[in-house]
């Protein structure tokens, strides 16, 4: 087995050298407008340059205007968006980028599923914690029981993961890939860097152990 792991909400030059050396797959920047996370384009292009081509870039976004979305793709050329708000499948089509489409898991159960059909140009859905309209990165978990397991496209598990539980969500959910934030986090967009060796190692060893 090989979970991917995504670090999502990087937001200094350390933490994204780091990440790099620790051989993660994906590495997310955050653009959501309420988010503490979120970076200037200046800062995203600094951070972009430090990731080699073996490691995806992803660009978080939620319900950004469309020419902002439009200067984060001229300027990063990020290999995946992340939408997390009420853009439709038609709209992230138009930005030109393979996407994701994130589904809020929180208190909506199995009904969150109804709207995977929405997006069948999807390259992949992230199973996120908190609910409808809030922002990701809460720490917030969710059943992971009700993760899909046949959608036909690779899912990423997210809400509260850390380095102590990410093994038994490994074994309870069976995902494509991990994606973690607030749980390698000292403070909002700074990570802790034993926290995220401890999280590398747990999912590594997970993996070993099938």
């Amino acid at each position: 087995m090989h979970t991917r792991i995504k670090f999502c909400g990087l937001t200094r030059a350390e933490d994204v050298r780091l990440a790099v050396e620790l051989g993660v797959d994906y590495i997310g920047l955050v653009f959501a407008p309420r988010s503490p996370r979120r970076l200037l384009l200046g800062q995203a292009r600094m951070l972009r340059d430090l990731v080699p081509e073996e490691i995806g870039v992803v660009a978080l976004v939620m319900d950004n205007p469309r020419q902002d979305i439009e200067q984060i793709v001229e300027t990063l050329q990020p290999d995946v968006l992340q939408f997390h708000g009420a853009e439709d499948d038609a709209f992230a089509v138009a930005m030109g980028r393979p996407f994701w489409k994130a589904i809020a898991m929180g208190g909506q159960g199995e009904s969150a599923f109804a709207s995977l059909a929405a997006y069948p140009n999807a390259s992949g859905f992230l199973f996120d914690g908190h609910a409808a309209g809030e922002q990701g990165g809460s720490g917030q978990r969710f059943d992971w029981r009700q993760m899909p397991v046949a959608t036909g496209k690779p899912c990423l598990l997210a809400g509260g993961l850390t380095p102590e539980n990410v093994a038994l969500a490994l074994r309870t959910a069976r995902p494509w890939g991990v994606d973690v934030s607030s749980g390698i986090e000292t403070a909002p967009g700074e990570k802790d860097a034993e926290k995220m060796r401890r999280f590398v190692d747990a999912v590594r060893v997970a993996d070993a152990r099938g």
